[in-house]
């Protein structure tokens, strides 16, 4: 079966840099009609132009939100501009090192509120339009939420709680012929380390120490994770449903 997402509208979260940006030009690539989702205008606005750029047969509706925050707006304004919603890829997320010896509530709290709650909010609130489409919804997780990893206690927790929403979500959902999936990357080349603070030259390092943790030797791309994505939510995977699909290079089977 051919992939192809020509006449599906699709919202895309955090889709202002990484995963999520690539994703969404992904889509574009394949015929979507893309709903961009983030906080940060400027970066969203460069993801639309790229997606004119490259020509796409729609242009992109830029929605900036905040996920925590806006989740009706951001669904209401998708379904009024393309009048339906074929995919929701829940991929906004943030992230943090923490531990439970310096445990900081506020930083848990933003944690579980953006890489969970809102998820959960966004999925309720897709659920009527997805069921008139027969679409789908994928969520990015991680490794983190698959095995534990020393220095990351919030994050492995929100993502651990995310892929178990993943599966009874998928189970309460396909009796309406909505499937649930995730996938759960490892380490991709994306600029989530310097979002924590760190130097550009210390995340590079981080990257390149990537290739020792990982069997096949190296890190991931972000086309690499562009393609789960649009596999699982293609009519090419319309019999799979609550599924886990690492994106590791082999790290959960080392």
């Amino acid at each position: 079966m051919e992939m192809s997402f020509t006449n599906k509208v699709i919202i895309v979260t955090g889709a202002s840099s990484g995963i999520g940006a690539d994703a969404a030009k992904h889509f574009a690539k394949l015929g979507g009609k893309l709903c961009l989702v983030a906080r940060n205008e400027k970066l969203l606005k460069i993801v639309s132009e790229e997606i004119i750029a490259f020509g796409s047969s729609e242009q992109p509706l830029v929605i900036v939100a905040d996920v925590t925050k806006d989740p009706e707006r951001i669904i209401q304004e998708a379904v009024k501009h393309f009048g339906k919603l074929n995919v929701l890829v829940n991929n906004a997320g943030i992230y943090q090192l923490d531990s439970v010896i310096n445990f900081n509530i506020t930083q848990f709290d933003a944690m579980l509120s953006t890489n969970l709650k809102a998820v959960a909010i966004l999925t309720s609130l897709a659920v009527p339009y997805l069921e008139k489409t027969k679409g789908n919804i994928v969520n990015v997780s991680s490794v983190a939420g698959m095995r534990a990893i020393p220095g990351m206690l919030s994050y492995c927790i929100s993502k651990a709680a995310l892929d178990q929403f993943t599966k009874c979500v998928a189970l309460e959902l396909a009796p309406k012929g909505i499937r649930v999936n995730s996938i759960n990357p490892a380490m991709i080349r994306t600029p989530i380390f310097e979002k924590t603070g760190i130097s550009a030259a210390e995340a590079n390092e981080e990257m390149e120490a990537g290739k020792y943790t990982h069997p096949m030797g190296r890190i991931g791309e972000p086309i690499e994770t562009s393609e789960a994505i649009a596999y699982i939510a293609s009519d090419s995977a319309s019999f799979i449903t609550g599924v886990l699909l690492p994106v590791d290079g082999g790290y959960m089977v080392k």
